[in-house]
């Protein structure tokens, strides 16, 4: 008897293994028929125990009731709510979304899911990627502020001169818009009055801005004096000049050179860190004994090295701006 029972418990646990997959596989339209049948095939189940059971006991219909009991709790654990059923005949665009989740199967929410590795592996990147962050910036930290520095070096070179900034737009055009500005405040005006600068072109450019009549100086006078200039080039001169008449192309020491021997000017150019450069004509002689100021800038502006207009001031404030100079002017 004890090996019929073992056999009846296999037979229930492998009914129970396939009503289960059935009913995983059903859908809204087939889940009538699957429970039929799974009802149809407990039955038959139970029905052929009990009759192996009255023969081994020669009582038709003694079988255990707990037999057939179990194998009906064990199944009707995955029944489908019936309420459920009525939902398959509601359109779906008109199902309430409590029907919606009652109708999945009660399994479902159970189910464990396995460990997504793509995920898994984005979250370690992520974090290697934050420590990077994180040491990049204490790094950073360690950094001097060069543009902070050289900020605090220039307001004191200033201070020390007796100069106030006199801001000009940071573009290609700041040197030559800075000269301008200093030809101005020093009387002189934009156009050269020195030996070598050709003045052909003057009625035709006495309406252009002050910063391109200064490129035209500079440019004219390193045309006119290419042994004094070619040696430092490294592109044809006439290239080299015709960016810096034509174009927006930044102002360096050389062009300084020029307008300093065009204009027959000294100029001193106040570095970041407090340093003085001083660029005068060959004969060391400026007209009237006149002298520009410029600032040179390395790291305050975003767009690299840039060039203010330093005016002198009155009074006890040697550390105040002025206005802006926009390089059209």
């Amino acid at each position: 008897m004890e090996e019929v029972h073992a056999r009846h418990q296999k037979e229930r646990r492998d009914l129970q293994s396939r009503i289960t997959q059935k009913k995983k596989a059903a859908t809204k339209k087939t889940r009538s028929g699957i429970n039929a049948e799974c009802e149809v095939l407990e039955r038959d189940l139970r029905e052929k125990q009990d009759r192996e059971l009255a023969e081994h006991n020669d009582a038709p219909g003694t079988a255990p009731e707990d037999d057939g009991q179990e194998l009906a709790n064990d199944v009707s654990l995955l029944d489908i709510d019936e309420k459920n059923d009525d939902s398959a005949h509601i359109p779906e665009s008109g199902a309430s979304e409590d029907a919606r989740q009652a109708s999945k199967p009660e399994n479902e929410s159970a189910t464990v899911r396995k460990p997504n590795r793509q995920k898994a592996r984005l979250a370690r990147r992520a974090a290697v990627l934050e420590a990077q962050a994180t040491e990049a910036a204490e790094e950073a930290a360690k950094v001097p502020n060069l543009r902070e520095k050289e900020r605090v070096d220039m307001a004191d070179a200033m201070q020390q001169h007796g100069r106030a900034e006199k801001d000009i737009r940071p573009d290609g055009h700041c040197l030559y818009a800075a000269v301008a500005d200093q030809l101005a405040q020093a009387g002189l005006g934009v156009q050269p009055n020195r030996d070598g600068v050709s003045s052909a072109n003057q009625n035709s450019e006495e309406n252009l801005p002050g910063y391109r009549r200064v490129r035209q100086a500079a440019a004219d006078y390193i045309r006119g004096h290419p042994d004094d200039f070619a040696p430092f080039l490294e592109e044809p001169l006439e290239r080299y000049t015709h960016k810096i008449k034509d174009t927006a192309e930044w102002g360096g020491h050389l062009e300084l050179m020029a307008i300093a021997q065009a204009y027959g000017v000294s100029i001193k150019v106040l570095q970041g860190d407090g340093r003085l450069e001083t660029i005068a004509p060959d004969d060391g002689n400026s007209i009237d004994g006149s002298t520009l100021w410029l600032a040179y800038y390395r790291h305050h502006y975003g767009l690299g090295e840039h060039y203010n207009s330093l005016r002198p001031i009155a009074g006890p404030d040697h550390n105040r701006k002025l206005g802006n100079v926009p390089s059209e002017d």
